[in-house]
């Protein structure tokens, strides 16, 4: 069963990875901050948010479309660079050098922790995933 890309029940499927994944609890151990991911679909953006802390997912859910809501990084882009990112078509830093995802947060603390976010990337290829047509 695959489950449609962006949505409440995808972040959710990836939220029960995470905190399933000893890789990331390890690679993840010193992060403290919350993401949005925004997606383009079309003409219309979904905002996906997780509360990251020290290996484990406290929460994930899609956010309400006009909620007031800011994350400590966001990080966004269109669905079709997402889909080619956690297809593994494409390194999602080279994404973000090229510009076709941009990360707003502190970047020091990204760069610190390299292996926190690959790990990230691998639990979203992990999720069986339906993308939009």
């Amino acid at each position: 069963m695959t489950i449609p890309f962006p949505s409440d029940a995808w972040i959710k499927a990836m939220m029960a990875d995470l905190n399933a994944s000893e890789a990331y609890l390890a690679a993840a151990a010193n992060w403290e901050g919350s993401f949005d991911f925004i997606i383009q679909v079309g003409g219309k953006t979904t905002t996906l948010y997780m509360d990251l802390w020290h290996g484990k997912c406290r929460e994930a859910y899609e956010v309400p479309e006009g909620a007031e809501h800011k994350a400590d990084f966001r990080l966004s882009g269109p669905v079709a660079v997402w889909q080619k990112v956690m297809t593994k078509k494409l390194d999602p830093m080279q994404a973000m050098m090229t510009g076709q995802l941009k990360l707003t947060g502190n970047m020091a603390m990204v760069m610190k922790n390299v292996r926190a976010a690959k790990e990230l990337v691998e639990s979203c290829t992990r999720i069986p995933t339906e993308f939009p047509a």
